[in-house]
């Protein structure tokens, strides 16, 4: 099952055992408020994300959905992430050679 904003949301704030109100409070919105982002009844601003990543101490990545992990990227994450750079500028090397780019 894929994860959505309402859902992760409500789960950050479960995770750490606090209520609507206190979370609400905290973020500097109305319970209600919380409550209709909670169950997808309304979509929030940018402003409202930024506070929400850095009171639950995640990524808009994670919050929004857009990765798996809460946090920065791992190291492994980032190793991958060099080796597929690396392969791409190995073959825009190959291709400059191709058509007779000179090297640098």
């Amino acid at each position: 099952m894929e994860r959505k904003f309402p859902e992760t949301l409500s789960a950050l704030r479960r995770a750490r055992g606090i209520s609507q109100r206190q979370a609400a409070g905290d973020l500097g919105i109305s319970q209600a408020l919380l409550s209709h982002y909670e169950t997808g009844a309304r979509e929030p601003g940018l402003h409202f994300v930024c506070r929400a990543c850095d009171y639950y101490g995640v990524t808009a990545d994670y919050l929004l959905c857009r990765s798996d992990h809460p946090g920065d990227m791992s190291i492994r994450e980032a190793r991958e992430y060099l080796a597929r750079l690396r392969g791409l500028l190995d073959r825009a090397e190959s291709r400059l050679d191709e058509i007779g780019g000179e090297p640098t």
